[in-house]
């Protein structure tokens, strides 16, 4: 697994005999001993301890291909097994096996391993370090985790490598239709083209064109939810402030349960560069960001649960409840609204039937490459459609940037500035989209934009139209439980606490919330300040028994 970066004294670090002796008290069992070739964990297998070498060798290999195997790296004494599935008990991406000489191995389950971090700054860093970046390699060979088959391009298979790609999963596209591997799949099962695509789960179930759902319950992303549990705290939305909320409400010892119906980052996720976020000079794209942040929710122990749609609210009780789709529900002391808000979607005729077919509402290294070369249009004034151009442009042929105002009206400077420098891109101000043309089946093929001043039509062939206009708030499961403004945005600081709603014990932070700053710096801090409030909350109870 060498990489350009040549980081794998970091990605395969060895402790030395101290670092080893402070990780023995974490350790979740004896020390066990595995004979020449015996599997020690499988790929696909749940609940695989992290395991230190002590004596001997693992060798782990990862999948590539349907069937074949790659070897990744040999751990030997002072190393350690396991990548960032480990912190939660996952289905493992790898698999080790003892060295010829055999293996002797000290255990560290999710909970016991999560302590190392939490208990032990020194070599904690080095664990975590070590699970991120062994995660990031294997996302980029691209050979391990989940395999799509399909045709590449098309709506079911952008759809599903989003949700991947987004959720931090690696995974490898198979042409249906090229020689290969693939396509012998397909014949060999008969799967007909309206199956398509399939995919092969780590595990080895073979799904046919799934839902999300489907595959997270595949990749067993979704945790057992007991329902005779209470939460301290359920966080509906696992954008910036939602997972702000999840790692200080964690780390401060709370029980933490995040849900959301899409993937981790929310609109921020999808964001190429953000640039203007304090600590990060050079600029970090949001996925980056969610993921870091993801992984220390799970570093102190918060439950992430995605996709997993919350239907609504139920404040009507002694206490609060949320009602899940497949009709499960789930308790919690405190409720934190972060669902942010949804893309908003301009009345084209025929819009809809082009979803996932040529128009998207994001843009990530998935959507680039499908445009390379191409003439595109992007339509939107704010930052992030602006990150978006200047994400975009270096590959395509022209890109046509459709707006109702000026840029300088609703774009930060720094962004102007670099549309400007970029020689493909071409402005259309005061205009809007009118027409598509195309095909459900074949996708895209044309836009006019209309200009709202002159009345003048303009005709582009572009294949790919990318949408980013704004957001509505994404409250209507809360409607009919807490306030809203006229706008549907959740209003809080009646009841005293800044940031509570006007239901006891249910907090709205980030987009969704009325009055809210729309940067990803205020979501966060949001995050954060709100875990402070929720302590008030929850020791109101306490406070009055003791009076």
């Amino acid at each position: 697994m060498k990489s350009a970066d040549d980081r794998d004294h970091q990605r395969f670090p060895t402790l030395d005999p101290m670092q080893i002796a402070t990780a023995r008290r974490f350790a979740s069992g004896p020390e066990t001993d595995f004979a020449p070739g015996e599997t020690v964990y499988a790929i696909g297998a749940s609940d695989v301890p992290a395991w230190l070498v002590l004596d001997g060798a693992i060798e782990v290999v990862r999948r590539d291909g349907l069937n074949g195997e790659a070897p990744i790296v040999t751990h030997h004494a002072g190393q350690f097994s396991g990548e960032v599935n480990q912190l939660a008990g996952r289905p493992s991406i790898a698999g080790g096996r003892a060295g010829t000489q055999g293996c002797r191995a000290l255990p560290f389950d999710p909970a016991h391993l999560r302590a190392l971090m939490v208990g032990t700054a020194e070599v904690g860093e080095i664990v975590m370090r070590a699970l991120i970046l062994r995660r990031v390699s294997l996302i980029a060979q691209g050979g391990a985790g989940t395999i799509l088959i399909g045709v590449p391009g098309s709506a079911d298979v952008v759809r599903l490598q989003g949700f991947l790609t987004r959720s931090g999963y690696p995974n490898l596209v198979l042409d249906a239709h090229a020689e290969g591997e693939g396509k012998d799949l397909v014949e060999r099962t008969g799967v007909l083209p309206e199956q398509l695509p399939l995919v092969v789960c780590p595990t080895g179930p073979v799904l046919r064109r799934p839902s999300n759902a489907e595959l997270a319950a595949c990749l067993g992303t979704i945790p057992t939810l007991d329902p005779a549990t209470i939460y301290d705290v359920a966080v509906v939305g696992a954008g910036p402030s939602g997972l702000a909320t999840a790692v200080y409400a964690a780390s401060e010892g709370l029980s933490v349960i995040v849900l959301d119906a899409q993937a981790i980052g929310g609109q921020a996720g999808a964001s190429a560069r953000i640039e203007n976020y304090l600590g990060f000079p050079t600029g970090i794209s949001g996925q980056a960001l969610a993921g870091r942040a993801f992984n220390q929710a799970l570093k102190f122990g918060a439950e992430i649960a995605i996709p997993i749609r919350v239907e609504s609210l139920d404040c009507s009780g002694p206490e609060l409840a949320l009602d899940l789709a497949g009709g499960h529900r789930l308790r919690a002391r405190s409720v934190v609204i972060a669902t942010g808000a949804r893309y908003r979607r301009p009345e084209v005729p025929g819009l809809a039937a082009f979803e996932g077919a040529g128009i998207s509402y994001w843009a990530s290294p998935i959507e680039a490459r499908l445009c390379v070369g191409e003439e595109i249009a992007l339509v939107g004034g704010g930052n992030s459609a602006g990150q978006a151009v200047v994400f975009l442009a270096p590959y395509v042929k022209r890109l046509h940037l459709v707006v109702r105002r000026e840029l300088a009206q609703t774009m930060s400077r720094y962004l102007i500035d670099r549309i400007s420098a970029l020689p493909n891109v071409e402005l259309h101000v005061g205009s809007e989209i009118a027409e598509l043309e195309g095909d459900r089946t074949s996708g895209l093929s044309g836009v006019t934009f209309h200009n709202l001043d002159s009345g003048a039509r303009v005709h582009r062939a572009v294949r790919h139209l990318f949408l980013l206009i704004g957001a509505d708030p994404n409250a209507d499961w809360v409607r009919d439980c807490v306030d809203i403004d006229a706008k549907g945005f959740v209003i809080t600081g009646q009841r005293g606490l800044s940031l509570e709603t006007s239901v006891s014990g249910v907090f709205a932070i980030g987009d969704v919330r009325a009055g809210s700053t729309k940067r990803v710096a205020a979501a966060v801090g949001e995050g954060a300040a709100v875990v402070s409030q929720i302590h008030a909350k929850l020791a109101e109870p306490a406070a009055k028994e003791i009076v």
